[in-house]
């Protein structure tokens, strides 16, 4: 199934029509795959990135310069996070939806004797600091008028252990806990905060971390996946980040959205399940 035939099986009606949304890490993965979803479905999409030909030409050629504004935001910068908040603004209005999807990993080593402490930092302050300011700033701009969505990509590595790094790991179970606080303050003002917690797919992230190309890395994923029989595609977890931001989801909030085919809740050392092959 092509990106196209993924999104034009949800489009029964444009259900952001109207609203405006920050995507961080916009330019690329998940986040240019939801900023395409999201214009598609009526939002004006403003891509934060640190990728600025990605970026910019995203907005260009491929989402319209009336539906989209590309700032430069490295998310471990308060100033530059502010900044594209108030691009928002300034530009369309408003804000009604921050996704924080912007994220690194870290080099791939198991062992936690090996593991290099200014690497542990960075992934964090990307991962976790930078989820913590743009909610810190989109709750600014939502506040006063009382409605919002924020979302943040988390990860299975949210949940179960042994599936990433020391540093990607916290880094996501972090996010969690933050998603949960950050709903539990903003609920009085009518601002729902929840996370996206997909199984691996081909990203370019992904793909770098492990030395793989897309193909590869998805039959590897495929191999190990619980759900049998469709690949994860960041179309997947683009139409649950539409679900969270639209209002079909209005009384969802502090949760984390497994979009993970039940790899979550295996344990591959039990398996009564078994057919005939």
């Amino acid at each position: 199934m092509t990106s196209s035939e993924v999104i034009s099986t949800t489009t029964g009606q444009r259900r952001l029509e109207g609203k405006v949304a920050i995507i961080t890490g916009g330019a690329s993965g998940i986040g240019e795959c939801t900023a395409k979803l999201f214009v598609h479905h009526g939002a004006k999409v403003v891509v934060a990135d640190i990728q600025d030909d990605l970026g910019r030409a995203l907005c260009a050629n491929v989402l319209g310069s009336t539906n989209s504004l590309y700032v430069h935001c490295d998310v471990t910068d308060e100033s530059q996070v502010q900044a594209a908040v108030a691009a928002a603004v300034e530009t369309f209005g408003k804000l009604d939806i921050m996704m924080n999807n912007a994220g690194i990993a870290d080099p791939s080593k198991p062992r936690i004797i090996d593991n290099d402490k200014q690497d542990f930092d960075r992934v964090l302050s990307v991962n976790i600091t930078g989820v913590f300011l743009g909610i810190k700033h989109a709750a600014q701009a939502m506040i006063p008028v009382k409605t919002g969505s924020i979302l943040s990509t988390a990860s299975v590595a949210s949940y179960i252990g042994g599936s990433a790094s020391h540093a990607y790991t916290c880094s996501k179970h972090a996010v969690v806990g933050l998603t949960k606080n950050a709903a539990v303050e903003l609920g009085q003002f009518g601002i729902r905060v929840n996370c996206l917690s997909p199984y691996v797919l081909a990203t370019p992230l992904a793909t770098e971390f492990v030395d793989l190309d897309g193909a590869e890395f998805e039959k590897y994923a495929s191999s190990r996946a619980n759900l049998k029989g469709v690949t994860l595609k960041a179309e997947d977890v683009a139409n649950a980040a539409l679900f969270l931001a639209s209002d079909e989801s209005r009384y969802v909030s502090g949760h984390n959205l497994f979009v993970d085919g039940g790899f979550s809740i295996v344990n591959p050392n039990i398996q009564i399940f078994q057919y005939p092959q």
